[in-house]
Parts: C-alpha cells; sequence; structure tokens
C-alpha cells in the first residue's frame, strides 16, 4: 500500500462534515480515489470512455472517478435509498446522469463530504455490485 492509499484509509477522527467550510474535507485526490477503489478484491481500473476512468469488479463498475474531484457510486437499492445523500449533503451530493434512477450519486470529495463517508461510499458501491455477480465471478 502506498503512503497516498494509507493516508486514504486513515479515519477522520471527530470529523461531523456537517459544520465544515466548503473545501476543507479531506477526500483525497484522483491518486487517492483510484488507490483506494483499485486496493479492493478483484478490483481493476478501466477507461471505458477517453479521460473517464472508471473502477470495476469483474464487468460491472463500482465507481466512477473521471477528474477525480468527484465519485460516482450506487448508494441504495433504489432511488430513495440514494436520495438519503442529498438530504444531507445538499451542495455535494447529486443524482448520477442516466442511471440516478437506479441509485447512482456522485459525491464531491473536496466539499463538505467527510473523506470516511466518502470511502463508505465506495465500500457500498463495491459490495452492491460483488452482490449482484454471478457467484462464479465474484472475488475471493
Amino acid at each position: 500500500m502506498t503512503g497516498d492509499e494509507s493516508r486514504w484509509r486513515e479515519a477522520d477522527a471527530g470529523d461531523e462534515g456537517v459544520d465544515e467550510e466548503p473545501g476543507t474535507s479531506e477526500g483525497g485526490d484522483g491518486a487517492e480515489l483510484i488507490g483506494y477503489c483499485l486496493a479492493k478484491p478483484g478490483a481493476w481500473r478501466d477507461e471505458p470512455w477517453e479521460g473517464d476512468v472508471v473502477a470495476k469488479v469483474g464487468d460491472k463498475i463500482f465507481a466512477f472517478l473521471g477528474a477525480g474531484d468527484a465519485v460516482g457510486v450506487k448508494l441504495g437499492r433504489n432511488r430513495e435509498e440514494a436520495d438519503e445523500w442529498l438530504r444531507r449533503y445538499p451542495q455535494d451530493a447529486s443524482v448520477s446522469a442516466y442511471i440516478g434512477r437506479h441509485g447512482w450519486n456522485v459525491l464531491r470529495v473536496d466539499g463538505r463530504i467527510p473523506a470516511e463517508e466518502v470511502r463508505d461510499a465506495i465500500d457500498e458501491s463495491y459490495d452492491r455490485v460483488v452482490s449482484a455477480l454471478p457467484r462464479s465471478r465474484r472475488p475471493a
């Protein structure tokens, strides 16, 4: 694990996020996001569209990483569950274009969402995608 990945994994002790000024969350940069995603079992980097990096497990995307200032993740079984993020972080969470109706959101990583919650969101998205894979294609 690199120093960036290690820093990304460290918990932000006492960081509630809600009272922070915009841009003060230590959400990490694009390289840290990619490193965190790729540290997951069976995860791999892809660029299905020029300049748009994603993290996959099997043949399924679990994180849209783009330029590294935000991450697109599956957060809930449906739109209603994913909307909790929009209520909690109205300035830093939004519905993903095209696939938002299925529970996908975009979370800004340099805003008020604490880094630990961004990591938790990535973990949830990964777990949801893995659970939908056929058993024979799930990482060990």
